[in-house]
């Protein structure tokens, strides 16, 4: 249920209340009690995002993330081998040494 705004145009008493989307609105001011209450436009609730960004996979299950993780494990031990174009001490290796060694 949303939570709507209401302005008494009476006495300028601002107010909310918690009503179902088919409730009548509110024309009584619960304030002064007169009958110059509106109800007011707002942007209402804003849109809470979890995680780190805006992506499908910020919601990944458990399993899905085990899963990931073994993987990106069992790509370090072939990179380490010089498989990712750098040799031992982190530099990178030139495409003449990489064809020696293929």
């Amino acid at each position: 249920m949303p939570t709507y705004e209401y302005l008494c145009d009476a006495c300028e008493h601002q107010f909310e209340l918690f009503q179902s989307i088919t409730a009548e609105p509110v024309k009584v001011c619960p304030e002064c009690g007169k009958r110059k209450v509106r109800r007011l436009i707002s942007p209402g609730a804003g849109i809470l995002f979890r995680g780190s960004g805006f992506y499908q996979t910020d919601y990944r299950s458990e399993s899905y993330k085990k899963a990931a993780a073994a993987e990106k494990g069992s790509d370090g031990a072939s990179r380490s081998n010089g498989q990712d174009g750098k040799n031992g001490n982190g530099k990178a290796r030139s495409k003449a040494t990489a064809k020696k060694e293929a």
